[in-house]
């Protein structure tokens, strides 16, 4: 059974700092594409970051040089280091996995978390 299972989230003034981690079960972790993603209200989805196998990792603009994304393979983890962290930061946080060796599709539920909630007010 795959499971992505975040946690970390919760309320932040701006300026803080929070670590969302996503631990993954029933996937040959290593081989992933991980990846956090982010939807605010009235929002579409949108990429905050991801991390290649090979620790290759890409982030979305409003994010750059704020956030930093790591994974552990041996804990079948993925890290999001938030600092400096804005109120346009709010959100829900979500993981993702891609397996770049698979041609078919891949936005099916087992490829997400649940999401956990970020908030950052003062």
């Amino acid at each position: 059974q795959v499971q992505l299972v975040e946690s970390g989230g919760g309320l932040v003034q701006p300026g803080g700092s929070l670590r969302l981690s996503c631990a993954a079960s029933g996937i040959i972790f290593s081989i992933h594409v991980m990846g956090w993603y982010r939807q605010a209200p009235g929002k579409q989805r949108e990429l905050v970051a991801t991390i290649t196998s090979g620790g290759s990792t890409n982030y979305g603009d409003s994010v750059k040089g704020r956030f930093t994304i790591s994974r552990d393979n041996a804990k079948k983890t993925v890290y999001l280091q938030m600092d400096s962290l804005k109120p346009e930061d709010t959100a829900v946080y979500y993981c993702n996995r891609r397996n770049p060796y698979y041609s078919g599709s891949q936005s099916g539920p087992n490829y997400w978390g649940q999401g956990t909630q970020v908030t950052v007010s003062s």
